[in-house]
């Protein structure tokens, strides 16, 4: 079967993986010069299935109503003249009460699993080296109110299966010593010990480099310009080619990943998509002090803030992200928040580097109201849809991908998620960890 690829993230490049896998002959459209170089770019690092509890939840409207209009907010809603942002606003809104916040839970712990255990089978096949960490993830809080709140969900987290265990102070400090020095300062926190981190440019790059080694076609510096449809069924992708001329190319299947951009593709072959574009921030700074600097990846949940290192011989970094701004398409770098994100890491961690090293990145993080993303079979015959992965697309990557290749094979995954479209009587093959 021929299959186009649209998109060459994480999420893209996963999928063609395991197209290829599977026998496919794939192809991959991107617009940029190489994989990797919009949302999989700069991203926290972090495989959180514990960071399952929707931006939708009972708590968020008042803490919306709270943030509103400060440049610093880790959620900060830019109210414009957008039909689509309001649309999406009014939606999250819907997706608030508990019954419709935990139903989303359980999809994304669900699909979380399903996808770090494909992680960890692609990593144990390949030897893909992306400075990975698993050493688990700690969610601490300085705030008691906070720490609170987090109790129940993460009470819901384990009754479902993920071990997501409240701990005091001086677990945290025997955890993690490089937070011995504001352990005063905790309420308490949370710990996953099977979730991990890594840098997800080094892991999509590397295998992007596979997948072309056994025959996916990567043909980057390309832009979609339309889907086609005829009669309710996909007919091929117009694009100019990589010199700017005109081009169509036809499969028996196509796959949407193209982010933030999805919806506007979808449009023009009469598919609505609730997705908006939540522009993140990160600052990647060298660790100058090994010891002041965190193993275990954290999530300072007050702050909307992650903290992973990445450990390689050309040095460590210290890579932090978070917050997000709804603003449209938007990339400006806001100061303001950039310079937020470093000065919560130095009151953290002072001494583990300087200021002025800060390297900052922004990019988009396709978003949907309830966090859950579109994996399956549209109702246009012969698109699929894998998009919508907010800030858990390098959690959820090879999980998506994994899936939606064996959706296009005619096989169920085995995992209990609501994917689009009509789903395969025949099950997929068990997938064990690695």
């Amino acid at each position: 079967m021929k299959v186009i690829v649209l998109g060459a993230g994480v999420i893209g490049v996963s999928t063609a993986w395991y197209l290829a896998q599977a026998g496919h002959e794939v192809t991959v459209l991107e617009r940029n010069a190489g994989a990797a170089r919009e949302t999989s770019f700069g991203n926290g690092g972090q495989i959180s299935v514990s960071h399952a509890e929707p931006w939708a939840n009972p708590s968020a409207p008042l803490k919306l109503l709270k943030w509103l209009g400060k440049e610093d907010a880790p959620l900060l809603f830019r109210l414009r003249a957008d039909p689509a942002q309001w649309r999406w606003g009014l939606k999250f809104l819907l997706e608030c009460p508990a019954a419709r916040s935990k139903r989303n839970m359980i999809q994304l712990l669900n699909l979380g699993t399903y996808s770090r255990n494909c992680l960890q089978a692609l990593r144990a096949e390949t030897g893909l080296q992306y400075d990975h960490l698993t050493k688990g993830i700690l969610h601490f809080y300085t705030s008691q109110q906070e720490f609170d709140l987090a109790v129940e969900p993460a009470r819901v987290m384990r009754e479902l299966g993920c071990e997501r265990d409240v701990i005091g102070r001086d677990e945290v400090v025997k955890l993690e010593p490089a937070m011995a020095h504001i352990a005063p300062q905790l309420a308490g926190a949370t710990y996953t010990n099977a979730d991990e981190s890594g840098d997800v440019h080094k892991f999509t790059t590397g295998l992007a480099a596979l997948a072309a080694e056994r025959g996916v076609k990567f043909r980057y510096g390309v832009r979609v310009q339309k889907l086609r449809s005829e009669g309710g069924e996909m007919s091929g992708v117009e694009f100019a080619n990589e010199t700017g001329m005109y081009e169509v190319l036809s499969a028996d299947a196509y796959v949407l990943a193209a982010g933030s951009f999805s919806p506007q593709l979808a449009k023009a072959a009469g598919l609505t998509l609730d997705i908006y574009p939540a522009k993140g921030y990160s600052a990647t700074l060298p660790v100058l002090d090994a010891a002041k600097a965190p193993q275990v990846s954290l999530t300072d949940d007050e702050y909307k803030l992650v903290f992973s290192r990445f450990t390689s011989p050309e040095g460590d970094r210290l890579r932090i992200a978070g917050t997000a701004e709804l603003n449209g398409y938007d990339l400006a770098l806001n100061p303001v928040r950039c310079e937020a994100i470093v000065r919560r890491t130095l009151q953290l961690f002072p001494g583990v580097s300087r200021p002025e090293l800060a390297s900052y990145w922004t990019g988009l993080r396709p978003a949907t109201p309830g966090n859950v993303p579109y994996i399956g079979e549209s109702r246009v015959r012969k698109l699929f849809l894998n998009t919508g992965h907010g800030t858990l697309g390098w959690t959820h990557g090879a999980g998506s991908g994994h899936a939606l290749a064996q959706l296009i094979d005619g096989r169920r995954p085995e995992v209990d998620f609501a994917f689009c479209g009509p789903l395969p009587a025949k099950q997929g093959l068990s997938l064990q960890p690695a």
